[in-house]
């Protein structure tokens, strides 16, 4: 989920290196405000997570203005993906992956609302907007009640249903160790 934004983060840095610049030629190192414009991302512990705060009723509102048009009025999807519901189906021969029923760590739907959110438009709504919004999403998933109000602490806290739905690929070839010297 985030290898592409590893892949940009270092080819930036490597290209923005006094090496990387000298070895291609051009370029020139980059400024910490300008590292700081990319790097958006939130972890699924919330590490992360910006200042800010937004309640189930702020989200309905920016929902309505932002996301409704592609999701639906209650989050039932067309012509976009559906957000609502699908508890329980992941087992069975109809699953219906929805923030609800598939997404294991509530931070993670912070993170993708702000960065890729709206489709139109993205990164164009404010923390306090993204953390109304996944607010909103959550209490139409049942998560949490119609008179929550989240920011980063909160937000970290939340249990989701599929929490346990992820396991650890076992396969040998998905590890991530790396061989630098006599490798196999």
């Amino acid at each position: 989920m985030y290898m592409p934004k590893l892949i940009i983060a270092a080819t930036v840095l490597a290209l923005s290196s006094p090496v990387g610049a000298q070895m291609y030629g051009f370029g020139k190192p980059a400024a910490d405000r300008e590292i700081t414009g990319w790097n958006i991302d939130v972890s699924p512990d919330g590490k992360g997570l910006p200042a800010g705060r937004g309640s189930v009723t702020q989200g309905k509102v920016v929902y309505d203005l932002t996301c409704a048009a592609c999701h639906g009025a209650k989050g039932e999807g067309k012509p976009a993906d559906r957000l609502v519901g699908g508890v329980g189906s992941l087992t069975t021969a109809r699953r219906i992956r929805t923030v609800g029923s598939y997404w294991p760590y509530a931070p993670t739907i912070y993170d993708y609302i702000n960065r890729a959110m709206p489709y139109n438009s993205p990164q164009s709504l404010t923390p306090d907007q993204v953390y109304a919004v996944t607010a909103y999403l959550l209490h139409l998933n049942g998560i949490i009640g119609a008179d929550a109000v989240i920011d980063a602490e909160i937000l970290s806290k939340v249990q989701m249903p599929n929490r346990a739905g992820f396991i650890a690929d076992g396969r040998p070839d998905t590890s991530n160790a790396r061989c630098r010297v006599d490798c196999k």
